[in-house]
Formats: structure tokens, sequence, C-alpha cells
């Protein structure tokens, strides 16, 4: 198949999941952030602070506000809506009641000839090492493949996040490259590994 046959066999429609999209697991629970999460997502980011902040952005001096995290919300929803980017909160619903244990989300999505999207991801320090991340991002991959039509997820983590780059592996990631200065984190410009991950009905064609 040439260039031009490859692109008129492109998805002429893109996917429009619903804001009640849930992806359930045989742990996990994840749908999209809610207001009435704001206590739980506060404490489980108060308490699990010197474990994350190594690994992501600079956290404001308001992170953990009610406001911002409306101001979270309101990005999240508009960017669902528009198909740019789709934000999970993950619950453990082993109790009676579902536990907020992290976030993840396939963002900076991209359909028409790229059909990609990137993920990323944290969990809270309680919750660390126990597979529920692997249980997760093998739920928002098969929401990519299936939902969204993409032809590929990429990720990216610090060439020393070595949990990081179990779960990748773990989850059929491949390390495709290093990227210089690729993301500010914690207040520093920092080197990155990426990764990828083909969807399988593609590999197979």
């Amino acid at each position: 198949m040439d260039w031009f046959s490859s692109f008129l066999a492109l998805p002429t429609s893109r996917p429009h999941p619903s804001l009640d999209t849930q992806l359930m697991g045989p742990r996990l629970l994840l749908r999209m952030p809610d207001s009435q999460d704001w206590k739980q997502w506060r404490v489980l980011r108060d308490a699990s602070r010197d474990f994350l902040v190594p690994w992501e952005p600079e956290w404001p001096p308001n992170c953990l506000t009610y406001n911002f995290y409306c101001s979270l919300l309101r990005r999240q929803w508009r960017d669902w809506r528009a198909g740019k980017a789709f934000t999970f909160s993950i619950f453990l619903h082993e109790g009676e009641r579902p536990v907020l244990v992290g976030g993840i989300t396939l963002g900076d999505v991209h359909f028409a000839a790229a059909q990609k999207g990137t993920i990323g991801y944290w969990v809270g320090k309680p919750y660390a090492g126990q597979g529920i991340m692997t249980e997760a991002l093998g739920l928002v991959c098969d929401f990519a493949f299936d939902t969204l039509r993409l032809h590929r997820v990429e990720a990216s983590c610090l060439p020393h996040n070595n949990p990081s780059k179990a779960l990748l592996r773990k989850c059929d990631f491949v390390e495709e490259g290093f990227a210089k200065a690729y993301l500010q984190i914690n207040g520093k410009r920092e080197d990155h590994l990426l990764w990828g991950r083909v969807n399988p009905r593609l590999a197979q064609a």
C-alpha cells in the first residue's frame, strides 16, 4: 500500500468517548476525576509529596487547594471533550467504597496521520509496588487501541527511574530513544528515555 492509499485508509471520524467512561479491571476502577474526589486527592498527594516531587513538574504553592484542583478539572474536561487528552483517576474497588490511589492520563492525542497519544501516570506512596500501575496502564492502552483506535502510545521517564522502566517493559513498551532536556521536572530540564507501544493489531498485520 502506497502512502496515498494509506492516507485514504485512515479513520474519517474521531471517536468521542463519553465523560462517563469507566475502565474496569480485576482490582481497579478508572474514571474521569470529579469535584467530590478532591479531599481524597489532596490527602493522598500531600502524604506522597516527597515520593512524587522528584518525578513531576514543580509543584506550585497552591497545588493542594480546592481552587487549584477545580482548575485542573476544568482543563481536563475541556481536553476530554476536544479529544486532546483523557484523564482518569485510579481507584481500588475491592472494599465497600472505592479508594483513590493515583492517576493516569493519555495526553497529546493526535488523530489523522499520527494516530497516537502520550501516557503519564502517578501512584500514591502507600500503593507503590503493588501492581496497581501495571493494571491501570494496561486498561488505558486498551482504551487507546480499542476505543480511540490509535496506532501507537508513547511514554517517557527519567533514565534513573527504575520502577517506571520496569513498568513500561512489563506493559510491552519498547525503549526507542533518548531525549536531551526533554521535560521540566521539579524545576529543572531533564533528559528522558523515550518509549513506544504499537497497537497489536497493526503489529500483526
